[in-house]
């Protein structure tokens, strides 16, 4: 078994290029809301909140990484923890893409221990498919207190239907996939990997797993909720645990069903309009937003960098980078 880790030039150019656009973006957004409401915002929270919400963050990817292990297990690749954690996290370099599209790269340092890509992009899928129902779950949380917000979740409810409808039609599936098969053309080609793909997620959306991986989920992402609140009380804000997992959860929504990249500008858009009708001023509610996100999304792409460098510089690869 090739047990290297390969990419090639140009995805790796397109991990810097990805996160420089995106960093730039995140940059105005800061400048909008006014360096010095930000600074103040960090003193506030001091070191020790900064390294909690880090810590909690971390406890995000870990429970995420136990059920990427789960999925990869049920569709017959066991890996050894140590590069399977390693092909993770660098996944998270390109977090900053549309609908986070970008962490499939895993896709491609996985193909060098003999998981074929409709595997690895089946684990994607479902990945992506159970981030969708624990944030709206925890956006049903405390939807009584914005009802307003009812229109977004319930397109998050429809999403998730949807998807688990056409994951539980393996028959006709199968047929789509052996009609595309007879066809030359590159859609037929397309269409034929994309129902490959689906047909192996069905094996992480069986019934018995579904609650697991469901609460690993909601624990995963209620984790950086929480670390959202304490932010919000270490800066003074007069809000409760249960808005705060709302606005948090309905931001990670709205990020996800605008596909911008890392949900970036959606998701900033709810904190802060949401802080704002709560009652907190506008330097105060951007400033929260972009801490949090630091503390969360950049944190990841941060941390994903890294493992990518550090992949490059350790030769693991066996092209150049």
């Amino acid at each position: 078994m090739n047990k290297s880790l390969s990419l090639s030039g140009w995805r790796y150019r397109a991990v810097v290029l990805s996160v420089v656009v995106s960093a730039l973006g995140y940059l105005g957004f800061s400048l909008w809301g006014g360096w010095q409401a930000v600074s103040n915002a960090i003193a506030e929270v001091g070191l020790i909140g900064i390294v909690i919400a880090l810590g909690m963050s971390s406890l995000n990817y870990a429970l995420r990484f136990i059920r990427w292990q789960i999925y990869l297990n049920v569709l017959g690749h066991r890996l050894p923890w140590r590069p399977s954690l390693n092909i993770y996290l660098a996944g998270f370099a390109l977090t900053t893409t549309p609908g986070k599209a970008g962490e499939a790269l895993r896709g491609v340092l996985l193909k060098t221990w003999d998981v074929p890509y409709p595997h690895s992009f089946a684990a994607f899928f479902s990945e992506r498919l159970s981030d969708l129902f624990a944030v709206v779950l925890l956006a049903l949380f405390g939807l009584s207190l914005y009802p307003a917000a009812q229109t977004m979740v319930v397109a998050g409810v429809a999403l998730i239907v949807m998807a688990l409808l056409m994951l539980s039609q393996r028959r006709l599936l199968e047929r789509l996939a052996q009609a595309s098969a007879h066809g030359d053309s590159r859609l037929h080609r397309l269409c034929g990997h994309l129902l490959e793909v689906l047909l192996q997620a069905q094996h992480c959306h069986r019934l018995k797993l579904l609650p697991g991986v469901t609460l690993l989920s909601v624990l995963a992402w209620g984790a950086e909720a929480v670390a959202f609140h304490w932010i919000l009380g270490w800066m003074g804000a007069d809000i409760s645990l249960t808005f705060a997992v709302f606005v948090y959860a309905l931001a990670m929504l709205a990020g996800a069903i605008s596909f911008m990249p890392g949900g970036l500008g959606g998701a900033e858009a709810v904190m802060v309009a949401l802080l704002m009708w709560k009652g907190m001023a506008s330097a105060d509610a951007i400033a929260a937003t972009v801490l949090i996100r630091l503390a969360t999304l950049w944190f990841a792409v941060g941390i994903g960098a890294l493992m990518l460098l550090r992949i490059r510089r350790t030769g693991q690869t066996e092209e150049a980078i």
